[in-house]
């Protein structure tokens, strides 16, 4: 700002000062943080709003994170891990924390989104997806899984990862499969009256949806229940299948990297997801059929919002262009997850996609 000679120091004062009140708040540039894997950042089995937050960020920004496999470490090792590959972060934190339960994942968080308020919607961008160990255990627990009365007794295999080939093999047995990584757990705090909640079932709060889509490049949405939101992640998952039938991915742990962004503009009841070819909802509830209910009326529900789709038209093109997929069945709270294909959109255009709702600033 260039001001003339003649002008008096007290009204050059008064001018800078009226310009720097003028400009934006929310200039500040979004910011990068790291999240490590220490025993401070981590709660073990729950989901609380009474969680005090480890991290306070601003919509916009990207956190690197770092997440240790569920169950802690006792199911790596009778698989097979090799003591001297274990990180020491995932063995401080094994010992570090004692309060755990009733669910089996340590979550990193929770994350505090400022502006975040009852009602809102966060976006969380998933950026990145690495591997902090370059091994995981997949398996089953006694009477668990989709065949309890099958498997009375427990079987666990080490799968060693070969990262340039993109493959996991499971032991000796000659069989390996693709890896895929994706944080089974994204959640946000339920609403305080709940209290503490297992990580185990997911929710309206998102938690262990073991959706096998959200890999990166994806984009989950979810109902924000208290002051801040408190986004907590865990659960890493090398590969799964649909379903997650015996009761376990291949779990590992896991970094990555997230962007948060805050909508004051949209409404959600349940989560929502968008991969880079389709939009996705979700149905979550104990009977797979409700399950299945709810993931169709919350598409229809999207195309009326978000497209203007008539009621009649959206539940129509549900029946013969969206996907039903079984989530997983053996979380208790079982998933139904529908996708869309975005192409068949493309005729109604101009529309936004979720991802391009701008977001509180």
């Amino acid at each position: 700002m260039r001001c003339p000679a003649s002008l008096p120091s007290s009204l050059l004062a008064f001018s800078l000062a009226v310009v720097m009140a003028a400009a934006p708040a929310d200039a500040q540039q979004p910011r990068t943080h790291e999240l490590p894997l220490l025993p401070e950042n981590v709660h073990w089995g729950y989901y609380n709003a009474a969680v005090p937050s480890v991290l306070t960020i601003r919509s916009g920004d990207r956190v690197r994170l770092e997440t240790m496999v569920a169950h802690g470490l006792w199911r790596l090792r009778r698989a097979g891990a090799e003591e001297h590959r274990i990180p020491a972060s995932l063995i401080a934190v094994e010992e570090a924390i004692t309060d755990r339960g009733p669910g089996a994942h340590p979550m990193t968080g929770p994350i505090q989104v400022e502006g975040a308020e009852p009602g809102d919607v966060l976006e969380i961008r998933i950026l990145e997806i690495d591997y902090l160990t370059p091994y995981g255990v997949s398996g089953f627990l006694p009477a668990g899984g989709s065949l309890p009365d099958q498997f009375p007794y427990a079987g666990l295999r080490f799968f060693e990862f070969d990262l340039e080939e993109g493959t996991a093999a499971m032991g000796d047995s000659g069989l390996s499969v693709p890896l895929r990584p994706f944080f089974g757990s994204i959640g946000v705090a339920p609403p305080e009256m709940r209290g503490r909640i297992s990580s185990g079932p997911p929710g309206y709060h998102g938690g262990n949806l073991d959706n096998k889509e959200l890999v990166a490049g994806t984009t989950l949405f979810l109902p924000v229940h208290v002051a801040g939101a408190n986004v907590s992640i865990g659960d890493g998952h090398a590969a799964q299948g649909d379903g997650e039938v015996s009761g376990t991915a291949i779990e590992t742990s896991l970094t990555g990297t997230v962007e948060v962004l805050l909508h004051k503009d949209m409404k959600l009841r349940w989560p929502r997801a968008e991969t880079e070819t389709h939009y996705m909802s979700m149905g979550l509830h104990t009977d797979l059929d409700e399950a299945a209910r709810i993931a169709v009326l919350e598409m229809v529900e999207f195309l009326v919002d978000r497209h203007g789709i008539t009621r009649e038209d959206a539940y129509v093109l549900c029946s013969v262009a969206l996907d039903l997929r079984v989530t997983q069945i053996v979380d208790g709270t079982k998933g139904i997850h529908g996708m869309l294909p975005k192409a068949i959109l493309d005729a109604i255009t101009p529309q936004r996609s979720e991802s391009e709702v701008r977001p509180h600033e």
